[in-house]
């Protein structure tokens, strides 16, 4: 079972939080893959990923490009898991996989959005009912992460 775990984005966008989770990914050692809702956002986020620091880029690709197998970050609509990452995030209400091949999946979701709160409520129901370890996990007003459940 994969440990699951929800982030209530209150105080910053994606682009400002998902950078950040993705190089503690990549520091460990983990292959990443990023599933969102829209190819417009995945696309987005492939050109936030290139410029999000002037001292720093997030080596990555999308699931459009060739050898996808090989890259580090991977961005993606479907469901697949072609450069066999460790972790995965879904944004943007995506729906997940079976994580039954992953040590971590991270809902990431915007709490001003009511359609993307819906959303992961129902897949927390559906991560506990699976039997995976799911936490919860809200921002405090200085962006720090605390968990709630």
């Amino acid at each position: 079972m994969a440990d699951v775990l929800f982030y209530h984005l209150t105080e910053s966008t994606l682009e400002d939080a998902l950078p950040g989770l993705l190089e503690r990914s990549v520091d460990r050692g983990w292959r990443a893959v990023v599933q969102t809702g829209t190819e417009e956002r995945r696309d987005a986020l492939d050109q936030h990923l290139w410029t999000f620091r002037d001292d720093s880029f997030l080596a990555h690709a999308t699931d459009r490009e060739a050898y996808p197998g090989e890259q580090p970050i991977l961005l993606t609509t479907g469901d697949g898991n072609p450069n066999e990452a460790r972790i995965r995030f879904l944004v943007d209400g995506a729906a997940p996989p079976d994580l039954a091949g992953y040590e971590r999946a991270v809902f990431l979701f915007d709490g001003h959005d009511a359609g993307q709160v819906e959303a992961a409520r129902a897949h927390w129901k559906t991560m506990k009912d699976a039997g995976h370890a799911v936490t919860y996990w809200q921002q405090t007003s200085d962006r720090r992460w605390e968990r709630k459940a």
